[in-house]
């Protein structure tokens, strides 16, 4: 709860506009209704209006603040369809399909976002992840400079001595299978310049694999030893205030008194803020035991490398998860220049 009261004091010093697709989803509806009442903004719901007024009613909400939009009757859907027509002319989409895809919420709410009609979008809790990265994916783009698009959970834990005091940034759960040297290097810096600008103090980012600083020979380590390399290299070349070093195994990244043993010189180990996995499955299946086993709040999926700032969240999310994450994607937006330099200056396929 610290760190999310830190982000929603944050976003209230500059309101932002974040669309939600599945604005007939009791949680969404709550979430909205929270960040309304916060002042972190407008939260905009897309569906049928009546059917988003009878379900305000029927949970005793109010509506006021928060902007419904449906997309067959909005004045920019005619917009939408041709620019999504002129977006993907090349795999033969032609104005008949297009018209029939800007229907499907997540892809409205993609091109919301890409329009510069929505400052963040947020989509997931009735939907497989698929649904929601491939609208993204296809009209939002990953952003200039960027050759990876990747998600992080960032997770709270209890216990203050892990992270940064509790905060733990955690990559990739939930985009990328198996990641290469190059993305996990991408990853890694990707997910340490949201850690700064969400908590203000130097990323301690440790690469981590079943192997401590060549304990074991394997081909999947020497692939996280080289991206730890990669990413210093970048980190160093791009003047970026954060400390990497790998391969880690995930009790010396953040036990003291294992890394006191097993790397004494390194500046992250036992201090780590940020967790990189050398693939999706330890990703996934990591933030999810972090945050039942240790009761942890977690947020996410944010998603990294885009264009815009946007969030596929599980579908176990409750309201309070969704506002956090509608939150921190809120607080990414304001700086999202610095995350990402160059990133929203053209519209895609301009």
């Amino acid at each position: 709860m610290r760190f999310i009261a830190s982000v929603i004091d944050k976003l209230q010093r500059h309101p932002k506009r974040i669309v939600f697709p599945e604005g007939t989803e009791p949680r969404v509806l709550l979430a909205a209704r929270q960040f309304h009442s916060l002042r972190l903004g407008v939260p905009i719901l897309l569906g049928d209006r009546g059917k988003i007024k009878a379900l305000a009613e029927s949970l005793n909400v109010s509506v006021e603040g928060i902007r419904i939009i449906d997309p067959e009757r909005s004045d920019d859907f005619d917009a939408y369809v041709a620019r999504y027509e002129r977006l993907r002319r090349l795999k033969g989409v032609e104005e008949t399909e297009a018209r029939s895809v800007m229907l499907k919420p997540n892809h409205f709410a993609a091109m919301m976002v890409a329009m510069h009609g929505a400052d963040g979008f947020v989509s997931g809790t009735s939907e497989a992840s698929g649904s929601v990265l491939r609208p993204l994916f296809q009209i939002i783009k990953v952003a200039p400079k960027s050759t990876t698009a990747s998600s992080c959970m960032i997770i709270e834990v209890p216990d203050s001595r892990f992270g940064e005091e509790g905060v733990m940034f955690l990559a990739d759960c939930g985009v990328i299978p198996e990641p290469t040297v190059e993305q996990l290097a991408e990853i890694a810096i990707s997910t340490a310049r949201l850690a700064r600008q969400m908590l203000g103090t130097r990323p301690r980012v440790a690469m981590l694999s079943f192997s401590t600083k060549g304990s074991s020979r394997h081909g999947a380590v020497g692939r996280v030893a080289a991206a730890t390399a990669l990413a210093q290299q970048r980190a160093r070349e791009e003047l970026l205030e954060m400390d990497i070093d790998g391969e880690l195994q995930v009790d010396a990244a953040l036990i003291p008194e294992i890394a006191a043993r097993k790397v004494p010189e390194s500046r992250v180990a036992g201090r780590a803020n940020v967790l990189i996995f050398p693939d999706l499955g330890a990703g996934n299946i990591a933030s999810k035991m972090v945050q039942h086993i240790a009761r942890g709040n977690a947020y996410g999926q944010i998603l990294l490398g885009l264009d815009r700032p946007a969030a596929d969240v599980s579908r176990g999310s409750n309201a309070h998860d969704i506002l956090g994450v509608a939150a921190i994607v809120g607080l990414q937006s304001i700086e999202y220049a610095n995350l990402y330099p160059e990133a929203g200056q053209a519209l895609p396929g301009d």
